[in-house]
């Protein structure tokens, strides 16, 4: 998955921004009055997926390394960061972060004016616009308390929207490929046909007909992992155990990551990539919906973490107890028929364009064609003139000399 881990020691309040980013804690000795900004090395965490993912995540190891600001950063909650509050404590942060901060800033300014220009012919003014919102373009030399808080808005806001987009980009990549199927059904035979439609049923009712899966967080899940990978007895089962096994970077928490780890066994079930029938980018999208499931139920406090007193207080739900099988992608439709004509009259209509503008530049490439062709035969026109006014040129000097002899 494209997010992988939190910010470990971050969690306590960068993680309610849903950054979703692994991060290795950087320790700092408090007795040094003033911090050396060393160089910072490559971010080995995971993309977010944001266009401004790096810019993100440095900015964030920076500001970790000053004591002062790590400090606020351990007591801040939801309201603080949302109404601005950890921002402002930027002010205190020691000159020679800032001034790390203040190139972070003048690079990705960099990097943007690059981008924009390479896709300027292509952009609308509101789309470039959107390019600068985790920044204050208007100041492109320092890093200031504006642009911590429009960083943080514009992470929070566009994590927030990340899933969904996910899911929109799914429903799209199953209505494409039913859409190409039917059109291969259309240039068939009828038995040709017949023989296909026979083989698609075939490979549903063989993709769904798989082991009991069950719901994601529930006891009996828990347990299964806790048998088959884990190689305990389920009737020792103990759920703080439990966690501190799967808490594998032991920050205290279940990040996403940590989440959809404890989902193999149950999609293991479900698609095999050997099969023909199973669609791998189906399993990725069941992965995540059975981690949403339990963020749901479990993240008490939304901050996109499962913490040990949220996870201990869901084995006391009923839910917790939940017997039934959970609904898997196949016995759920991806759209409606009406979303699938929609999809359709969209392509249709795309394609329409496409025609359109080709037919337009063809007519511009023979309009082209024939003005190269008039300018080719005036050229040889044109030289054919001079041609002959230089012969004529050539017999009257011949004429004159023969006249003065």
């Amino acid at each position: 998955m494209v997010r992988s881990k939190a910010l470990a020691r971050c969690g306590l309040v960068l993680l309610s921004l849903w950054l979703c980013i692994h991060s290795v804690p950087i320790g700092v000795e408090k007795a040094k009055e003033k911090p050396e900004a060393d160089t910072l090395d490559a971010p080995k965490s995971a993309d977010t997926g944001l266009h401004y993912d790096r810019y993100l995540r440095e900015v964030i190891e920076y500001l970790e390394k000053d004591p002062h600001f790590r400090e606020k950063l351990k007591n801040a909650n939801m309201d603080d960061i949302k109404q601005g509050k950890l921002a402002k404590e930027l002010d205190f942060v020691h000159h020679n972060f800032r001034t790390k901060l203040d190139e972070l800033k003048r690079e990705e300014m960099n990097r943007l004016r690059m981008l924009i220009k390479a896709k300027h012919d292509n952009m609308d003014h509101q789309a470039l616009l959107k390019q600068f919102e985790h920044l204050n373009h208007m100041n492109p030399h320092t890093f200031e308390v504006e642009d911590l808080d429009r960083l943080i808005q514009s992470a929070t806001k566009d994590l927030e929207n990340f899933d969904q987009k996910h899911h929109d980009e799914f429903k799209r990549y199953e209505m494409m490929k039913e859409h190409e199927r039917r059109e291969r059904l259309k240039k068939m035979s009828e038995e040709d046909r017949q023989k296909e439609e026979q083989h698609y049923e075939e490979m549903k009712k063989k993709h769904a007909s798989h082991p009991k899966v069950n719901h994601p967080g529930s006891q009996d899940q828990l347990k299964e992992v806790w048998q088959e990978a884990d190689g305990l007895d389920p009737e020792d089962f103990d759920p703080k155990t439990f966690f501190k096994m799967h808490d594998s970077n032991g920050d205290g928490f279940f990040d996403e990551s940590e989440l959809e780890a404890l989902f193999a066994k149950e999609l293991e079930k479900v698609y095999d990539p050997k099969n023909e029938e199973d669609d791998m980018v189906e399993m990725e999208e069941e992965r995540l919906r059975m981690r949403e499931h339990v963020m749901n139920e479990v993240d008490t406090n939304k901050d996109r973490l499962v913490s040990l007193g949220e996870f201990l207080a869901a084995t006391k739900k009923e839910e917790f107890l939940e017997k039934s099988e959970w609904e898997t992608l196949d016995q759920n439709p991806f759209y409606t028929e009406e979303e699938m004509r929609e999809y359709e009259q969209q392509l249709a209509n795309e394609e329409k364009d496409i025609n359109h503008k080709s037919a337009e530049l063809q007519k511009q490439r023979e309009e082209l064609e024939k003005k190269q062709e008039e300018l080719n035969a005036q050229r040889v026109e044109l030289k054919q003139v001079n041609s002959g006014t230089l012969r004529c040129y050539r017999y009257t000097m011949i004429f004159f000399s023969s006249l003065s002899e």
